[in-house]
């Protein structure tokens, strides 16, 4: 999120009024008020060298508390137009400016830990988010989760804020529990392309990461080359490669995928193993694990009722792939049109699984199209 704007500091320091009005020109004598106009437009125009040397002008002729005021103002907003965020606030400190001018620019200038005092003295919600986001800066991820988290109840735009806050704090239930919330206020695929980033690089089982991208994929957030191909190659490896071939389809008519050699080896073997797989799929063993290397190949074949007909026996067996076929079965039975049957099998993953958080996605996404 991005806090502050340079605009919006400008407009928080009472900064944005012409220099050249006449109730200015009488407050100030010729000697200040002249230097200052050419301060202000040399800054607007990002001379801040020249605006510069026009403020000290003006500060040596001051003579009024109020003249050195607005020096003090001017200074500070040449310094806010030049980037230079922790002078703007030494000039407004010494003029005695208000905690809700000085909380923007202590946060910009780095200066967490006034940037909080100065927000929690001035109160209001934009002044939460910089205690927030300072919290944030500064490693505290408990501290602004605790803010978000109050900020949310009134506005459920921060349930974004409060989501990172939590993933960087290493809540990975209030993370789920928030991003459910999150996505319940907003199921858009923009809003699940976040939620996906934040887990490609987490560590999960491999049949985790897939069903992650079949998720990436059924949300409409598969466009990157690199994207694509790690999820064919993640598929083929999991015994999916009638997956592979139509992801890399997708890709090719997307115009997202590249023609080198290496690509082109990767969709050739991707349409090879698919079609093998098929002509195999009717002889594999009536077994757990014979059924879940059938099931695999029926949900990359679009079969989705005989997908789940298979998962369904390789969930009979034990340990991980006995999860992994429940997990691609509520996937299979979502693709099929079964969603509550589908959301049933996900939460029948039992919670100590690799499969579970992704697992809760799914089961997520499946009450969003219901």
């Amino acid at each position: 999120m991005k806090l502050v704007s340079r605009l919006a500091l400008v407009a928080a320091l009472g900064l944005a009024a012409p220099l050249g009005s006449a109730a200015y020109a009488q407050a100030l004598s010729p000697a200040v008020g002249r230097p200052l106009q050419n301060a202000s437009n040399a800054a607007r125009s990002g001379n801040t060298a020249a605006a510069t040397a026009a403020i000290n002008q003006a500060r040596a002729a001051a003579k009024t508390p109020e003249e050195r005021r607005k020096v003090a103002e001017m200074a500070a907003f040449v310094y806010t137009r030049g980037g230079q965020f922790g002078r703007a606030a030494q000039e407004l400190e010494a003029v005695g400016a208000s905690p809700r001018q000085l909380a923007p620019l202590y946060y910009r200038a780095g200066q967490f830990n006034k940037a909080i005092a100065a927000a929690q003295k001035a109160g209001g919600t934009d002044m939460q988010v910089i205690v927030a986001q300072s919290h944030l800066r500064t490693g505290k991820y408990a501290e602004a989760a605790k803010v978000y988290e109050r900020l949310s109840k009134a506005n459920p735009r921060y349930l974004e804020n409060l989501a990172a806050a939590q993933y960087k704090m290493g809540d990975k239930k209030a993370y789920l529990a928030t991003t459910e919330r999150l996505i319940r206020f907003d199921p858009s695929p923009a809003r699940w392309k976040t939620l996906l980033a934040d887990l490609k690089d987490a560590q999960m089982p491999r049949e985790a990461k897939l069903a992650l991208f079949h998720l990436s994929q059924q949300t409409g957030n598969l466009s990157r080359s690199q994207d694509y191909q790690e999820f064919a190659k993640l598929a083929i490896i999991s015994n999916q490669p009638g997956v592979a071939k139509a992801a890399l389809d997708q890709a090719k008519a997307a115009n997202a995928l590249g023609t080198d050699a290496m690509t082109t080896t990767l969709v050739n073997e991707a349409g090879k193993r698919a079609t093998q797989a098929q002509a195999t799929v009717a002889r594999l063993p009536k077994t757990p694990a014979g059924q879940y290397q059938a099931g695999n190949i029926l949900l990359g074949a679009g079969n989705y009722p005989a997908a789940v007909n298979a998962f369904k026996v390789a969930a009979t067996g034990t340990g991980n792939q006995a999860d992994a076929a429940r997990l691609f079965m509520g996937i299979s039975q979502l693709r099929a049109g079964q969603g509550g049957a589908a959301r049933q099998t996900f939460a029948a993953i039992p919670q100590t699984s690799g499969m579970k958080d992704i697992a809760s996605l799914w089961s997520l996404y499946a009450s969003t199209r219901a």
